[in-house]
């Protein structure tokens, strides 16, 4: 990108990137920024450098880094146990439960630990209610996904991908997933069978370029599932909790599914804690030896996500991120004119700027500037701060962004 060079790192850096390139397997493909220390909404390097973070560590720490009371709690809790497996009970679950399901107006909760595992959750949760409650021949049940969808990385889940990087090296690969168009309400329709059991949807496709679907979607998906007695499962994973402006991204169309499937945010970034919540009579069907985690529902990651909770409730973090997020977008879209910008769109503190060109090289650019975000699906800015952010940090970064695009 014309007027953009990379940031020179110093040594101390390198010899870190150095390290961790020797010796770890090379999955990700980070910017050259290393990171020491976070508060709020700022992250430190080991230079001493402030940044300003637009990413959330894709959407786990919407309460902000390092939140002071999230921290005590896990401090309190480090002291008296962290872990007991599910082996024995613990004096944390039941009330992380209780708390979780009141808030998400479910009956019962699965607790995992990361949102893959709780995606597989919900897969075996939608089979064996396809053949227990819904009558589907055994080994016959098929879960509709939509094309370029994220739920994670594990093998079964990579195998109904759409993304061939994702899938590439990695089969064979498991059956029974139907892809369709997202956002497309007749195509869900002509998918549905006899022997469909569930439907697999982000609410808002985030690793796929802050895809938004039509107004309406949600709920019409939502109300054909119930009619046709197939399990919606909403993967909330990066969506949930505030991010988009309602506590859910189901909300903005006043709908609730079967199962939501929960991560990141639930432990404001200090722990990995994921669960599946829904009704009763899709959860019961877990029997003991059916499904499990040594670590899922341990004392500390249960104290820390009814901390993390409680925190985004008594902060108001899901009406701020409704109200900033307005602002934001129409500030982008007000002050951001460039032939490279083909679209910028949001939902709440979700916003993707759209490039006809890589974003890799604005991304690094605005690394210069002291403000961290992600290139996603190769040519989409994602700013996603903390929900915790003030006005004069978002200012901050449009000004930087404005600068990056002005010397584009």
């Amino acid at each position: 990108m014309a007027g953009v060079t990379a940031e020179t790192t110093s040594t101390r850096s390198q010899e870190l990137i150095d390290l961790e390139e020797r010796w770890g397997a090379p999955n990700y493909h980070p910017l050259p920024v290393v990171v020491e220390r976070a508060e709020g909404v700022w992250l430190y390097d080991v230079d001493g450098n402030r940044y300003l973070d637009c990413l959330s560590a894709y959407s786990a720490v919407n309460q902000g880094h390092a939140h002071p009371r999230i921290l005590q709690t896990m401090v309190e809790q480090a002291h008296r146990v962290t872990l007991t497996s599910r082996a024995f009970r613990n004096d944390q679950l039941p009330l992380f439960y209780q708390e979780l399901a009141t808030l998400c107006g479910m009956e019962m909760v699965l607790p995992m630990n990361t949102g893959a595992e709780a995606v597989e959750t919900a897969i075996k949760a939608a089979r064996r209610y396809g053949y227990e409650l819904k009558g589907i021949e055994q080994d016959r049940a098929e879960i509709i996904v939509c094309e370029n969808n994220f739920h994670g990385r594990t093998t079964t889940i990579v195998g109904f991908s759409s993304d061939e990087a994702y899938r590439e090296g990695f089969g064979p690969f498991t059956p029974g997933f139907v892809t369709i168009p997202f956002g497309d309400i007749e195509a869900l329709r002509s998918a549905i069978n006899p022997n469909t059991c569930g439907f697999l949807f982000e609410p808002i496709q985030c690793e796929a370029g802050i895809n938004i679907p039509a107004d309406g979607y949600v709920r019409e998906a939502l109300e054909l599932c119930r009619r046709e007695n197939v399990l919606s499962i909403a993967d909330e994973i990066q969506t949930g909790l505030g991010r988009t402006g309602k506590l859910f991204a189901c909300d903005h169309e006043d709908s609730r599914p079967d199962l939501y499937v929960l991560g990141k945010a639930l432990s404001g970034g200090f722990y990995p804690v994921s669960a599946v919540v829904g009704p009763r009579r899709v959860l019961e069907l877990f029997r003991p030896g059916s499904h499990g985690s040594t670590y899922g529902g341990n004392p500390l990651g249960c104290a820390v996500a009814r901390s993390a909770l409680a925190v985004l409730q008594d902060e108001g973090l899901v009406k701020r991120s409704a109200e900033l997020g307005e602002w934001l977008l129409g500030k982008l879209r007000d002050e951001l004119h460039h032939p490279a910008i083909k679209d910028i769109r949001g939902r709440g503190m979700l916003i993707g700027i759209e490039l006809d060109v890589p974003a890799r090289p604005f991304c690094e650019a605005l690394q210069e500037r002291r403000v961290l975000c992600k290139e996603t699906h190769d040519h989409v800015i994602r700013f996603a701060p903390p929900l915790v952010v003030e006005r004069e940090d978002l200012e901050f970064a449009i000004e930087q962004v404005r600068e990056v695009f002005a010397t584009a």
